[in-house]
C-alpha cells in the first residue's frame, strides 16, 4: 500500500507521496440521501456557500455533494492548499449569510441548466421520495431554507470525526490546521423501498431501456458491470444495430451494497427489439451463459486501470468514502489478486442477486410482465376515510379529505392515499393549489378551480403539513386548471389512479373496434364474391359504379375499425 493513514487536529487523514502540485479534499459523510424532500438541497446551498468566500484564484478548486459524500478539494501549492483547507473550515464554523439569497439564485439558475439522465427514475421507483430517491428530484427545498437550518445543518454533520482529510504531495503542510467542530460519524441512512416485489418494472417516458439492480459491493459485481455492458453493446448495437448507446455503471451505495445500473437507447420504431434484447442479454446472465473469454477482457481491461504510479492518488477520494463509510481500505496489490482470480461461478453468483433485485425501466407504452417482472405500484395499499369532492371536470375521480390525509378515488380504479405522516413535501402555490408527494413518491393536486374544498379544510391541511411546506412563486394562469377546460395534452393525470380506468376503457374499445373491423372485412368479402359471381344474368348483381362504391366503402369502414382499434391498444399502456 502506497499511502498511509494518519491524523491531522483529530481529522483521520489519507496520504500518498508524489512529487509535482499537491493535490487535497476535505470529504464529509452527508449527501443528498440524508436530506427530505422539503429540505432538498441544504447540502448543495451550503457547500456553495461555503466556497464563496475563496473568489477568484491561480488554482482548481471545487466542491462537490454526492449521494453520501459532499467533498471540497483543489491542486495547487502547499500555500494554496493550507489557504483552502483552512478556510473551508472557518467558512462552515461562521457561514457568510449575506451570500444566502445570491446563492439560491446560483442554485436556481444550476438547477434551470441541468438535465437528468435517461435512468434517473431508477431511483425515485425504487426507493421512494426520501433516503437515496431524492437524487431524482429537484432541489424543492432551496426556497424554504433559513440560515439556522444551515447553521443546525453545518453543526450536525460537518465536524471533524465525520470528515477525512487526503492529500497527495511531498508531505502533509504542518501549518494545516482544521478548526471543526467536536462530533460523531454518522452511518449512512438505510434504504427505503417503494416497491412491493422484485424483479419489477415500470414505464419510463421515453424510448430508451434501463435497468438496477443490487449486489454486494465486490470485485464480482464490478466485473459483473463490465460483462453486462459489453453483452449490450454487442448484442443491441454491433449484432442488430438497434441502439447507439449500450452502457452499464457500478456505484458502491455505502452500506456494504453497490447498483449495477445499465442503459440502452432505441433508434426509432425499434423499442420492442431493443427491449427485448435487453431481456435476452439479461436471461444469458440468468443461466450462467458466460462466456469465460469476455470474462477474460473485462480481468485485463480492470487490471490496466489499476496499474501506474498515480493509481493510489487517483483512489484518495474514494478511500475517503470507503473510510467514512467503514469500508475496509483494500490494498491495490489485493484488488488486482482478487480481480484475476475471479470466475465465471463468482460472477454468476452477483449476477443471481443482481437479477433478483433488479427494476427494468421499459419504452413509453410497454410492459414487461412477459419476462416475468411485476408492475411496479402505481396506487396505494389503502384508501384516506373522509370527506369527498367531486373533480369538476371528471366527475367520477374525487378527492378525498380526513382527519388523517388525503386520497384520490375513482370507480374501479385502486386508492392513492398520502397520510399527513407519510408526506414528503407540500408544495404550496399562492393561487390556494397544492401538490402533495408521498414518501413512496406518489402525488396528489389540490386544485380549488377543480375541487370545492372549502378554506377550512385547506387550512386544516396546510396546518398538518406545515413542517413540509415549500412556498412556490405565483403560477402563470395558463397553468392553472380550469373545470370547463380539458386537461393539457400530454399533461399527467393528477394520480396514477385515474389513468388506470382510462386503460380499462381503452382496451374495451379496441377489442370491439377489431372485432367489428374483421365483421365488416368478411361482409366486404362476401359482397365481393356477389359482384364476381355472373354466372346468371337475370340474378346477378350489376356491376356499376353503385356497387363497387358499396364494396369500397365496405372495406374503408373496415380499414378504418382496424387502424382505430390498434390505436387504442397502443395508447392503453401510456403512462
Amino acid at each position: 500500500m502506497s499511502f498511509i493513514q494518519t491524523e491531522v487536529d483529530g481529522v483521520s487523514t489519507l496520504f500518498a507521496e508524489q512529487s509535482g502540485p499537491m493535490i487535497a479534499g476535505l470529504t464529509f459523510r452527508v449527501g443528498q440521501a440524508d436530506e427530505t424532500l422539503a429540505g432538498r438541497g441544504i447540502t448543495h446551498l451550503l457547500e456553495h456557500l461555503v466556497l464563496h468566500g475563496h473568489g477568484l484564484t491561480d488554482y482548481h478548486y471545487n466542491g462537490a455533494t454526492g449521494v453520501v459524500i459532499t467533498m471540497f478539494h483543489l491542486q495547487g501549492g502547499e500555500d494554496d492548499i493550507v489557504a483552502f483547507l483552512n478556510g473551508v473550515c472557518d467558512s462552515l464554523r461562521d457561514l457568510p449569510m449575506h451570500r444566502l439569497e445570491t446563492e439560491r439564485q446560483v442554485l436556481r439558475a444550476e438547477e434551470g441548466g441541468r438535465r437528468g439522465g435517461p435512468a434517473d427514475l431508477l431511483a425515485l421507483w425504487r426507493y421512494g421520495a426520501r433516503g437515496y430517491g431524492l437524487t431524482a428530484y429537484e432541489e424543492l427545498g432551496v426556497p424554504r431554507l433559513t440560515g439556522e437550518d444551515l447553521q443546525r445543518w453545518a453543526q450536525f454533520w460537518f465536524n471533524r470525526q465525520n470528515a477525512v482529510l487526503w492529500l497527495a504531495g511531498e508531505r502533509i503542510p504542518p501549518a494545516l490546521k482544521l478548526a471543526l467542530p467536536e462530533g460523531a460519524r454518522r452511518p449512512v441512512p438505510e434504504p427505503t423501498s417503494a416497491l412491493r416485489g422484485t424483479p419489477a418494472f415500470f414505464r419510463g417516458n421515453g424510448s430508451h431501456v434501463a435497468y438496477e439492480g443490487i449486489v454486494r459491493r465486490s470485485v464480482a459485481g464490478s466485473a459483473l458491470s463490465g460483462l453486462l455492458e459489453r453483452e449490450l453493446y454487442r448484442s443491441l448495437r454491433q449484432e442488430d444495430g438497434n441502439s447507439y448507446t449500450a452502457a452499464a455503471t457500478y456505484e458502491p451505495r455505502g452500506d456494504g451494497y453497490a447498483s449495477i445500473t445499465a442503459l440502452a437507447d432505441a433508434v426509432p420504431d425499434k423499442e420492442d427489439a431493443v427491449l427485448g434484447g435487453f431481456v435476452d442479454v439479461l436471461a444469458k446472465l440468468r443461466a450462467g451463459r458466460i462466456d469465460p473469454a469476455d470474462l477474460q477482457a473485462v480481468k485485463a481491461k480492470a487490471d490496466d486501470a489499476m496499474r501506474g504510479p498515480m493509481v493510489d492518488v487517483g483512489r484518495l477520494p474514494s478511500l475517503a468514502m470507503d473510510l467514512l463509510t467503514g469500508f475496509p481500505l483494500w490494498p491495490t496489490e489485493d484488488i488486482r489478486a482478487e480481480m484475476q482470480a475471479l470466475t465465471v461461478a463468482d460472477v454468476h453468483a452477483a449476477a443471481l442477486d443482481m437479477l433478483a433485485t433488479g427494476l427494468l425501466q421499459v419504452p413509453s407504452g410497454h410492459d414487461a410482465l412477459w419476462a416475468g417482472f411485476e408492475a411496479a405500484p402505481v396506487a396505494s395499499e389503502r384508501q384516506v376515510e373522509g370527506q369527498r369532492y367531486p373533480n369538476r371536470r371528471e366527475g367520477k375521480l374525487k378527492l378525498v379529505v380526513g382527519p388523517h390525509g388525503v386520497g384520490l378515488e375513482q370507480d374501479g380504479c385502486p386508492p392513492v392515499a398520502i397520510g399527513f405522516h407519510e408526506c414528503a413535501i407540500s408544495l404550496a402555490y399562492p393561487d390556494g393549489g397544492r401538490q402533495l408527494i408521498g414518501h413512496d413518491s406518489l402525488t396528489i393536486r389540490i386544485e380549488p378551480t377543480l375541487y370545492a374544498v372549502p378554506p377550512h379544510e385547506l387550512a386544516r391541511i396546510d396546518a398538518a403539513l406545515a413542517a413540509v411546506t415549500v412556498p412556490q412563486p405565483p403560477r402563470d394562469p395558463r397553468q392553472i386548471p380550469r373545470p370547463d377546460a380539458p386537461a393539457p395534452a400530454g399533461a399527467p393525470a393528477p394520480a396514477s389512479a385515474a389513468g388506470s380506468g382510462g386503460r380499462t376503457g381503452r382496451l374495451v374499445g379496441a377489442v370491439i373496434a377489431l372485432v367489428l373491423s374483421v365483421v365488416v372485412l368478411c361482409c366486404g368479402g362476401l359482397w365481393t364474391l356477389v359482384l364476381n359471381d355472373q354466372s346468371d344474368p337475370d340474378s346477378s348483381v350489376p356491376i356499376d359504379a353503385y356497387s363497387i362504391g358499396i364494396n369500397v366503402f365496405i372495406y374503408a369502414l373496415a380499414v378504418g375499425l382496424g387502424v382505430f382499434g390498434a390505436v387504442l391498444l397502443r395508447r392503453r399502456n401510456r403512462k
